[in-house]
């Protein structure tokens, strides 16, 4: 029996990088997915055509989130397991709150930690009926640090989802709904495509992490089916570094 069979996931940020790889992790395990984002819907998404649902939509938008959730529910029974993976890095218009427009501090915000709001008050009800389930959120390496070269907006939300998610944990436990999070390191993504114009900053970020090497998305997802599965079935209220020993070093 594969490890996810029977289970329902609801992935944002699904339409490419982490939480794509995430979603087609989930469906080749076995799950019932539905990937929400904003980005069109990939050319490939694995798995028979009844095990997944696409929505494009806005996470920012509570209306939106609601009628997804009620979409996977009404299609696959209910939802067991919640990857919050979308999220906006903002170079050049994120930088110092000193410094920043306001309302870009207020985008930033809402993609970043509100969206995680609107998708938890949407799935708990389902969880709570199914007697369960598991959340991950997707925090950052970079809110545990200051940077000479702020994203204040970016590296505030991420602690916040950090504070949400503890919250959750302590909120729904005697739900039995677990609630973690996952920093990455940096990672090849879409998030960091400007690697691909400077392929010396990649090499010298790989230079500085312990094992020598940038992150990729399977690293993140093979983290992220692991807190949701079983296997982390006393894991909850916690935070795993995936970053190749990052925030180990001196």
């Amino acid at each position: 029996m594969q490890e996810f069979d029977q289970k329902v996931a609801f992935v944002t940020g699904a339409g490419g990088g982490m939480g794509y790889r995430v979603a087609c992790d989930l469906l080749a395990a076995g799950a019932k997915v539905l990937m929400f984002d904003l980005k069109p819907q990939p050319e490939t998404i694995p798995g028979d055509s009844d095990q997944s649902i696409y929505v494009q939509g806005d996470l920012t938008d509570e209306a939106e989130v609601a009628t997804a959730c009620a979409r996977a529910i009404d299609a696959f029974g209910g939802i067991d397991c919640l990857a919050n993976v979308a999220g906006a890095l903002w170079f050049g218009r994120d930088r110092s709150a000193l410094e920043m427009e306001l309302d870009v501090w207020d985008q930033v915000m809402a993609i970043n930690l509100k969206s995680m709001v609107h998708t938890a008050r949407h799935v708990v009800p389902s969880m709570r009926m199914r007697g369960g389930g598991a959340m991950v959120h997707f925090s950052s390496t970079q809110c545990m640090r200051g940077d000479p070269a702020p994203q204040d907006a970016y590296q505030a939300a991420k602690a916040g989802v950090v504070a949400f998610s503890k919250s959750l944990a302590i909120q729904l436990a005697g739900d039995r709904i677990r609630s973690n999070v996952i920093y990455p390191g940096p990672t090849e993504s879409p998030m960091q495509d400007r690697w691909n114009e400077n392929p010396d900053a990649r090499q010298a970020t790989a230079g500085a992490i312990p094992l020598g090497r940038v992150g990729s998305v399977e690293d993140m997802s093979n983290a992220c089916l692991f807190l949701l599965s079983d296997r982390a079935s006393f894991i909850t209220g916690t935070e795993l570094l995936v970053d190749g020993g990052l925030q180990a070093k001196p």
